[in-house]
């Protein structure tokens, strides 16, 4: 699955270099002559004080017991040198020393212009490295912090996406899928005319697809083994709550048969009838109909037409 990065992403797919940012204590200030003349008379004075009593700031190496130099770590970079690190990884695709890079500018600079951008980056850093878990804490910690970012909508988008990659079969547990179809709806509410809610809206139609699915997998199970009222209850999460999914059809075919082994035949007949009337050429209905037949009950039942149109009648 790719990700969708629509027009307010620059084409390097990262947020606009924020303009530099001058601590109080860089801009300029009038000098005062008599204050800087006594500072530096007294320095020598400090220096040789440092050296007396071992305080002195190290610098570069230093020496052990044994006179072995000992490497010390290098400065900290200024926020801007880290911030341009993090994004020429980026483009390198070096997606973990990207997200590091980022995380040191929001420890060390967290209250600097760069650091909102680098909190996004970090995530988005992390989600190319399908490190989900670290992406989704990152864009959560923009989220609570910025929210009225210009950025926000993209940080929601991004950690639905952080969800919609982890989707699994049909087959197997939708915790991530039932959490990228809450985290694409929060897109679809928040930003309703973004493009990254046009493209949510297709997302979560392929989430609620997958949603009915997996409901469709447990309920023919639970057929198959012949626990009828498991089964139906099922079935109808799936034509009550994703009325627009392709399994509707199959799972009104299914309830007639579960209610006809129940010996529910009012439900059954009424299942059928609503099958009918919004799948008249579908498959699925033709399947209810010969049920019906071959339990004497097509008093009053429509007949399938040879045709449902373009959509149903592949159903």
């Amino acid at each position: 699955m790719t990700c969708y990065k629509p027009a307010p992403m620059t084409h390097s797919q990262t947020p606009a270099r924020p303009a530099p940012f001058l601590p109080p204590q860089a801009r300029k200030r009038p000098r005062r002559a008599g204050a800087l003349s006594a500072l530096v008379l007294l320095m020598p004075l400090a220096l040789g004080g440092c050296g007396l009593f071992g305080g002195g700031a190290k610098t570069g190496t230093s020496s052990g017991h044994d006179g072995a130099d000992k490497t010390l770590s290098k400065p900290l970079k200024p926020a801007s040198a880290l911030y341009a690190d993090g994004i020429a990884y980026l483009h390198k695709g070096e997606n973990k020393k990207a997200a590091r890079t980022f995380g040191e500018i929001e420890v060390n600079y967290p209250y600097s212009t760069w650091a909102s951008h680098a909190e996004l980056l970090q995530g988005y850093a992390e989600y190319r490295e399908q490190n989900f878990d670290s992406a989704v804490s990152a864009l959560n910690r923009f989220i609570e912090l910025h929210p009225a970012s210009p950025e926000a909508a993209y940080a929601y988008y991004l950690k639905a996406l952080c969800f919609y990659e982890q989707i699994e079969d049909v087959q197997r547990d939708q915790t991530f899928t039932l959490e990228a179809a809450q985290a694409l709806q929060d897109v679809i509410s928040r930003f309703p005319d973004s493009a990254y809610a046009r493209d949510a809206r297709i997302k979560l139609r392929l989430v609620e697809n997958r949603l009915a699915g997996h409901q469709m997998e447990v309920g023919r199970f639970y057929q198959r083994q012949n626990l009828y009222a498991a089964a139906i209850s099922r079935y109808q999460v799936v034509v009550q709550q994703y009325q627009t999914t392709t399994f509707v059809p199959e799972a009104l075919d299914r309830l007639v048969e579960c209610y006809l082994d129940l010996g529910l035949v009012k439900e059954a007949r009424r299942n059928a009838a609503v099958l009918g009337y919004n799948y008249p050429g579908s498959r699925w209905y033709r399947n209810a109909y010969a049920t019906l037949r071959s339990h004497g009950l097509l008093n009053g039942a429509v007949k399938p037409k040879a045709s449902g149109g373009f959509l149903f009648g592949l159903l």
